[in-house]
């Protein structure tokens, strides 16, 4: 393993030496509470460098929620064709800007942290005189560190033997080591709870995301109490101070990113708010409309001129005695009022009728 994970049991260990120099010199280099800050401010130098994945996780993940029916539908359309259903998912990840593996970045850059700290605190043997960048003397502060009698870098199972080797007995790793895998356990439920109470609605609508979550809600908390009879002290101290920051981190996170959403909506709003809008009863001027209003404009120009020549026709006719017709208006002249002269229509029914009385009358 130290072949494997050289590139980084060299840094953990150099974190770990830093922040015990610094707690060393405030509690003492053996006191086993300095060694304990020390782990905790490992993991916290760790998630401090890891907080811009963990934010652009939980963003990326908000995307993937509003673009889940999208989805959905691309597995159902090619549910008998495994290669253009990821091809078409691929594509709609790349439309929206989403990269799926950076949601697992957090966790991946932690699992070899992880191995490497276990590694290094395992290292720690009386005898020995070296532990990778801690010196003899750093090697015996550790072992000689101790939280009311029990040894950080012992774990529960080991032999009496063992223990005693290390100055320290079964029922004082009992005494420390079962407190700190409840509350370890405690941390990780409650982490496990907010990250499932976070997820979309789209995620817990499938039964099958649901219950995976409900499930490792449960199993996670239990998988710490079994695991921690197994482990070191100081691996108990990273798994709850890990837990506990990410506990923090959710929320804080989470918060900042419902802040940027809400702030985005109400910008939205005013920007539409802003756009102008058509007066009442005022219909939108639309790009093609320009020949039809050039037309109106035409006609509306055309219009005073016919008004003129009518209006010339009329006084014509009333100056010739008021007997002719507008020839434009089609109107009788004199404008039809009562009393005026009107031409009498030709109607040959009533001319027939009044030439047979006329002749009628001659004959008597």
């Amino acid at each position: 393993m130290a072949d494997f994970f050289g590139f980084i049991l060299y840094p953990v260990s150099a974190v770990l030496w830093f922040w015990h120099k610094v707690f060393g010199f405030l509690l003492g280099p053996d006191n086993g509470f300095a060694w304990a800050l020390s782990v905790f401010f490992l993991v916290f130098s760790l998630r401090v460098i890891l907080l811009k994945p963990a934010l652009s996780q939980i963003r990326s993940s908000r995307k993937m929620a509003k673009f889940a029916p999208q989805m959905q539908k691309v597995r159902e359309k090619y549910k008998n064709d495994r290669q253009a259903q990821m091809q078409e998912m691929q594509k709609l990840q790349s439309e929206q800007g989403v990269n799926p593996l950076g949601g697992c970045l957090p966790a991946l850059l932690q699992i070899p942290v992880f191995l490497s700290l276990f590694h290094v605190l395992r290292s720690f043997d009386p005898t020995a005189q070296s532990n990778f960048i801690f010196d003899r003397s750093g090697v015996v502060s550790f072992t000689d560190a101790d939280i009311f009698g029990a040894k950080l870098s012992n774990w529960l199972t080991q032999s009496e033997e063992t223990l005693e080797k290390f100055g320290t007995t079964r029922p004082e790793m009992i005494a420390v080591g079962i407190p700190l895998m409840i509350i370890a356990s405690v941390a990780t439920y409650f982490t496990m709870r907010m990250s499932l109470k976070r997820q979309s609605d789209a995620t817990m609508a499938n039964p099958q995301s649901a219950m995976i979550g409900k499930v490792m809600m449960y199993l996670a908390p239990v998988g710490a109490l079994i695991s921690g009879w197994f482990l070191p002290l100081a691996v108990l101290l990273y798994w709850l101070a890990n837990n506990v920051w990410t506990l923090g981190q959710q929320h804080f996170l989470t918060n900042k990113v419902d802040r940027e959403e809400q702030r985005q909506k109400e910008a939205d709003i005013a920007a539409k708010k802003e756009a102008p809008r058509p007066k009442p009863g005022q219909k939108p001027v639309e790009a093609g409309n320009g020949k039809a209003e050039q037309a109106d404009d035409s006609e509306q120009g055309e219009a005073p001129e016919a008004a003129q020549l009518n209006g010339a026709q009329l006084d014509a006719d009333r100056s010739d005695g008021g007997a002719g017709v507008g020839k434009f208006s089609g109107k009788p002249a004199g404008g039809g009022r009562p009393g005026g002269k009107t031409q009498q229509k030709n109607r040959p029914g009533k001319q027939a009728a009044s030439a047979k009385k006329k002749s009628q009358k001659k004959k008597r």
